[in-house]
């Protein structure tokens, strides 16, 4: 398996979103804090990010943030610019767009914003060790992936052509992960890689993960996932706890409760279904490892979250 896919997958609920915004003149706009992982590309002119966290961010043409944990912050042409509180609506748009005047094309500011709709309650470390502002931004030869994912949802966002509506969610499904692994990249680049960033480049960790992910119902060792990255049980154990921040089986346990969780809340597979592919061939005993973990028996859990 795909461990960013996989982690990313895990947390996700419901459909993103995502709009074109067009901004002439003076503009600010504030975002409540939300669940949501927001992004926004500047596609013309600059704007200014204030994270509710950190210093200003100048935003030039090209350049990409993304904001993972969901604290609000706000978007302006200016550090002295009154801030309008915006609600995005279901299809991302924000209410009140202003008329650029004299047609398209004429905007001082174009944006691609966005939302991912992610379940907090069970952040993966892999997005939860991100800084409070992702920031990419626009140099020549770098990232070009990303900038083919965000030209073509540009398009799509713009045209509105049949199937659009579908393609908009799998573009925005694949700029999450080309935010990702940029930003990883970008990291490894400077020298600064460390705990998720690094594990998912080191050979014997993420040899590892990669099988855990394949077969998390599996009884598996810390000797046998040391085996999948040649390494001895107690340099494996060494090397996975210090970069993913717990021991394996413990993350083995985390992932096998988050995988069920999903299961309940994606599909109508009997208990007895969900429990073996979390690891248990007791309904009981996973039951009871369930409502340890989350609170609630896993019944009970599926009808909250239906």
């Amino acid at each position: 398996m795909d461990v960013l896919s996989d982690a990313v997958a895990a947390m996700r609920t419901g459909r993103p979103h995502s709009s074109r915004q067009d901004r002439v003149g003076p503009w600010g706009v504030r975002f409540a804090p939300s669940d949501g992982a927001g992004f926004h590309v500047v596609l013309r002119g600059s704007a200014w990010l204030l994270p509710a966290r950190g210093e200003p961010v100048a935003l030039a043409a090209g350049d990409v943030v993304f904001l993972a944990h969901g604290h609000g912050h706000a978007l302006a042409s200016g550090l002295d610019v009154p801030l309008e509180e915006v609600r995005p609506g279901p299809d991302g748009r924000w209410p009140g767009q202003p008329s650029t005047g004299s047609g398209p094309g004429c905007a001082d500011t174009v944006l691609l914003c966005g939302v991912h709709q992610l379940d907090r309650s069970r952040a993966h470390r892999l997005l939860a060790e991100l800084p409070e502002v992702v920031h990419l931004p626009a140099r020549v030869g770098t990232h070009r992936s990303l900038r083919a994912a965000v030209e073509l949802l540009g398009m799509e966002l713009e045209e509105g052509r049949p199937g659009s509506d579908a393609i908009v969610t799998a573009l925005l499904d694949t700029l999450l992960l080309y935010i990702l692994r940029a930003w990883w990249e970008q990291e490894r680049g400077a020298g600064r890689a460390a705990g998720w960033a690094a594990a998912l480049t080191d050979p014997a960790v993420s040899a590892a993960l990669r099988a855990l992910h394949a077969d998390p119902a599996r009884s598996w060792t810390v000797a046998e996932l040391g085996a999948e990255g040649g390494l001895s049980r107690a340099a494996f154990a060494r090397r996975f706890t210090a970069l993913v921040g717990e021991p394996p089986l413990t993350y083995l346990t985390w992932w096998r409760m988050t995988t069920a969780g999903r299961l309940l809340r994606a599909d109508d597979l009997p208990l007895r279904q969900v429990a073996e592919r979390a690891g248990y061939t007791s309904e009981f005993a996973f039951a009871k490892a369930f409502k340890r973990e989350y609170g609630v028996a896993p019944g009970q859990y599926r009808r909250r979250t239906a």
